[in-house]
This record gives structure tokens, sequence and C-alpha cells, in this order.
């Protein structure tokens, strides 16, 4: 079955694990991205042995895990290592996010991506639709620091490292907005739409493709 492929991303405090979890009760497979990547630097980590071999064992701790603070040093003293770990790390998530999503159940996946607009011409191809959770700068800087205890600064900071709202509302096939106004019942019905949507969009798809 060609199933239809959705990435979800949002900035930080948007509240897109919240739709993530809502997706998922309705019988949605939510593909973590990030996890993957997690799980590809942990003790024994199928990045493990190349990002060796790239970087020395320096970066690699006693355990067989990255030594990620090791990692943020030499980032800082060389900015190419970073490409050449995202070179190493990329097509790993990439292949495992396939296998997952060939094994999952139901007519669509949804890929939970944080900084899928970062790295958009990795999912060319790939993704059938991009939806994006929005809501406003203010209100992710108020929830981040409620929830981590950072600086409204250090947040503005991550926020400056990651694409904007404006770029992220010009590839958004779909957006669930999820403002300072926004009530828990609002943001369910709207993905409720959406996945009502998905259902019929990937049932389509999927005569397309037989």
């Amino acid at each position: 079955m060609n199933k239809y492929y959705i990435g979800l991303t949002g900035g930080i405090g948007s509240g897109k694990s919240s739709v993530a979890g809502f997706l998922q009760t309705w019988g949605a497979t939510i593909i973590d991205a990030d996890q993957i990547s997690r799980d590809a630097t942990a003790a024994g980590g199928l990045a493990i042995d190349s990002i060796e071999k790239a970087f020395g064992g320096q970066v690699i701790t006693t355990e067989r895990a990255l030594d990620r603070a090791a990692m943020r040093e030499l980032v800082f003293q060389d900015p190419q290592a970073k490409q050449n770990l995202e070179s190493i790390i990329h097509p790993i998530v990439r292949a495992e996010m396939q296998r997952q999503a060939l094994a999952a159940p139901g007519l669509y996946v949804v890929f939970d991506i944080p900084l899928l607009i970062e790295g958009l011409l990795r999912y060319q191809g790939f993704l059938n639709r991009i939806c994006v959770v929005d809501c406003e700068e203010d209100t992710q800087i108020q929830r981040v620091t409620q929830r981590s205890g950072l600086s409204p600064e250090m947040v503005r900071q991550i926020m400056q490292n990651q694409a904007s709202r404006a770029q992220r509302l010009a590839h958004a096939d779909d957006v669930i907005h999820n403002g300072a106004q926004t009530t828990l019942e609002n943001l369910q019905h709207q993905c409720q739409q959406l996945h009502n949507q998905w259902l019929v969009l990937a049932t389509q798809h999927e005569g397309q493709s037989v």
C-alpha cells in the first residue's frame, strides 16, 4: 500500500506535541524524527561507528554513544563539523523513518520533524503534505519559559536558530492555529478536521497509486 506522508512541524512552544497526541488518539502513526536521531547516536546506535571514523574517538563515550558536549565543542571550533555530522545522521534517520512508515498501519503517516523547514531539501519528493502548528512568537516564549525555566533571552536565541514563523507558514499546506487564545477544545477540533481531510486525501492517493 502506498501511504500518504505528512510532515508535522512548528516552532518551539507551538504545541506540536499536543497535536501529535490528538492524531495518535484517532489511529494515526506518529514517527518522531528527533527520537530516531537520538537512538542513532545513543550507545550502540547505527551512526556511532561512522561518527567515530569521521571525528575520532574523542567524541565517543566509553559506553559507545555520542559525547554531545565534546561534539558541541568541536562544532564551535569547526562549523563544517556540523554539516559533516548531519551528512552521517540524516541518511540513517531518513531510512529508519521510511522503514517505520512502511510497517505502519493506516492510510496516512505523520512525521514529527521539528526542523522540517530548515532541512526541507532532504524531504523533497518524500512528503505529500506539510502541516505547520502556528502561534505568536510571544506565546512561544511564554510557554517555553514556563515549562523549562529558560530565560526569555535564551528562548529567543533558540528561535533565532530556527526557521522564522513566516518561513514555516510559506511552506505550509495546512496550518493549525494554537495561539494564546486557542482553547484545548478548539485545538482538538482543528486536528479532527484535518484528520478527516487527510483520510480523504490518503484514500484518493491510494487509489491513484494502484
